[in-house]
């Protein structure tokens, strides 16, 4: 497990995510969208299937 904090942007909040992360997943940042899931107070990020950019 990888500890981040959350960077403010604008009136949101960010993570960088480890690229090493975003290539298991097979996500390329440029190429692709990500959805995102709250489920039980656990936030999902996987590869979007509908678009990619």
């Amino acid at each position: 497990m990888v500890k981040k904090s959350l960077r403010a942007i604008g009136g949101s909040y960010g993570i960088i995510i480890p690229k090493i992360y975003l290539e298991e997943m097979g996500i390329n940042p440029v190429l692709h969208d990500v959805e995102l899931e709250l489920k039980d107070k656990i936030l999902h990020v996987k590869k979007s299937e509908k678009t990619d950019k």
